[in-house]
């Protein structure tokens, strides 16, 4: 399976730009930047449908599907994606008759986590701006990478800053910084947009990480 990340982050940041455009034409109080993580969540999976992709959100982590662990227990991943919209395996059906004859495995399935950072927030600049940038960033990463069912997966960084420049020097700082710990991400695609400034953001960076196995 062969997967096309340009489109997966596209599809993602063409999503985000039609909200933003959309809480400029409602003359909105605030824009997409003062959603959080989960706020986010929706249209990004909505970006991602529009594009043909199957969508299955907060799906449990390969590994946490196996022995005697419960499906709602362990960790989660915040979107997986099919081709066509096939839907994703499930191991305690697939021997059954409840398996659809076109489930994907979730070995083939695309795992993609979703992190947004802001220097600024509905209560003024984010005084841990890049604490939160690195660890729980880097967390995610590991989660995805040490995975031994997992062959296909990305970290998609949303990040809110004052400007491009800004956006670009962070993200290159942060690039390294997972490069010298020794983390799998290959560089990264990133797509830049400017924003109506309504809490000291105006620019908005889109990138993806491609994560690779350890």
């Amino acid at each position: 399976m062969r997967w096309d990340v340009v489109e997966i982050l596209e599809s993602s940041n063409t999503a985000l730009r039609a909200a933003a455009d959309a809480a400029d034409a409602e003359q909105a109080v605030y824009g997409i930047d003062a959603l959080d993580e989960l706020g986010l969540h929706p249209i990004i999976q909505r970006g991602l449908r529009d594009a043909g992709f199957g969508v299955w959100p907060e799906q449990a982590y390969p590994s946490a599907r196996t022995g005697r662990r419960h499906k709602s227990e362990g960790q989660r991943c915040d979107i997986v994606l099919s081709p066509s919209q096939r839907p994703l395996v499930d191991p305690e059906a697939e021997a059954t008759l409840f398996s659809p004859e076109d489930a994907l495995a979730l070995e083939s399935a695309y795992w993609l986590e979703v992190k947004t950072v802001s220097m600024f927030t509905t209560e003024g600049p984010f005084a841990r701006y890049s604490a939160e940038l690195l660890s729980p960033v880097r967390r995610d990463i590991r989660k995805l990478a040490q995975d031994p069912l997992i062959y296909h997966a990305g970290l998609l960084l949303v990040l809110f800053t004052i400007d491009a420049q800004t956006a670009e020097h962070d993200l290159a700082a942060w690039e390294q910084r997972v490069y010298s710990k020794g983390y799998p991400v290959a560089p990264p695609i990133v797509r830049h947009t400017d924003i109506t400034d309504r809490l000291g953001n105006s620019h908005m960076a889109t990138a993806l990480f491609p994560v690779r196995r350890l």
